[in-house]
């Protein structure tokens, strides 16, 4: 499995789309995630502003949750993150979408061993971030070797 320095699980950023589909779709190709997380293979970071949007995002009405199914879904995540506090940088170079600099300054200043999106505005910029960039299945692999 991949691990960290000092041999605890991973510590993860996932990118919200990535958090939804886990938790909206237990059938889905990223339903793994939610019980990898659910079992402590990895602990996903999140800030202040990566849980607002979250819940902001999970209120869409085309999801059709209520309050009580929102809230279900949160604490099937949040309880099982590690919140850390970001400070505001700049955005790295060549970022095409302002709205994923969260996530890279999360994963950045939290030191997070992946970044995880499906994101190809995040993607791209793979080689150049301090932080290893990965899409969900090379994600999987990487945790299970």
């Amino acid at each position: 499995m991949g691990q960290t320095a000092l041999n605890g699980p991973p510590r993860v950023v996932l990118d919200t789309n990535c958090i939804v589909s886990a938790l909206l779709f237990s059938r889905g190709r990223l339903a793994w995630m939610r019980r990898d997380w659910q079992s402590g293979r990895f602990v996903p970071l999140v800030s202040r502003v990566t849980a607002e949007e979250l819940i902001r995002v999970l209120a869409y009405p085309k999801f059709k949750l209520d309050a009580a199914e929102r809230e279900a879904l949160l604490a099937d995540y949040l309880p099982y993150t590690e919140t850390f506090t970001t400070v505001d940088q700049p955005s790295p170079a060549g970022l095409r979408d302002p709205a994923d600099a969260v996530f890279i300054a999360l994963a950045q200043q939290a030191g997070a061993d992946v970044l995880v999106s499906g994101d190809e505005d995040i993607l791209v910029l793979r080689e150049t971030l301090s932080v290893a960039v990965m899409e969900p299945a090379r994600f999987q692999t990487w945790l299970d070797n």
